[in-house]
């Protein structure tokens, strides 16, 4: 079965409508003000109620208030949460959507991290002090294939592309796979072509 496929970033109607006709499973939106695809709740529940059924939504959240989350949940019906900070693991089992916890890899003490949570998904992105995601940089994908080792799905991030997405799926055998800037023509602005052939090559492989 080939991987899950999450688009992470979403701003705008047009790019979420293209991302479900190109069959994405999940479309992420980012809550985070200090992040160039960050999107207002209000803005992302116009979108998420003009969404077809079967669309998994994910909000991505960094370091954020409890109550902010509740009410991102409540406005845009949230399917999951994607926590992209330092949140603790007890944290990240408040709520009732089901729960991802970004893991920002560089190393072994990576694996250690990632073990300490109790999640219904892994998601593994590439450390870098400047960002906490959307970064355009892969990891060394050994890392990721330990920490599958510890028994929650693995969602994929970090620098993919339509020349990479192939092999990280032979090599890692993720549940998912999470693009943002690998398929834009600028930050929250997604490239209809790029998408296209990034969600072909997952679904072929």
């Amino acid at each position: 079965m080939s991987a899950k496929i999450k688009i992470c970033g979403i701003t705008n109607l047009n790019d979420a409508l293209l991302a479900v006709e190109l069959s994405a499973d999940a479309l992420g939106f980012l809550f985070h003000p200090k992040s160039p695809r960050y999107i207002k709740v209000s803005e992302a529940a116009n979108i998420c109620n003009a969404l077809p059924p079967f669309v998994t939504k994910v909000g991505v959240f960094v370091n954020e208030l409890e109550y902010e989350i509740e009410k991102a949940v409540d406005e845009c019906l949230l399917d999951a949460l994607q926590f992209h900070g330092d949140e603790p693991p007890g944290f990240c089992q408040k709520f009732a959507a089901k729960s991802i916890k970004a893991i920002r890899m560089r190393g072994e003490e990576s694996v250690r991290v990632a073990a300490d949570y109790d999640v219904d998904a892994l998601l593994l992105d590439t450390y870098t002090d400047e960002s906490r995601g959307g970064t355009g940089k892969t990891f060394d994908w050994s890392l990721a294939l330990k920490v599958k080792e510890i028994g929650p799905p693995i969602i994929l991030s970090g620098g993919l592309t339509a020349a990479n997405v192939q092999e990280a799926i032979r090599r890692v055998r993720p549940y998912a796979v999470d693009v943002a800037s690998g398929v834009e023509r600028e930050p929250g602005r997604k490239d209809p072509e790029k998408l296209r052939r990034f969600i072909e090559l997952c679904k072929s492989t």
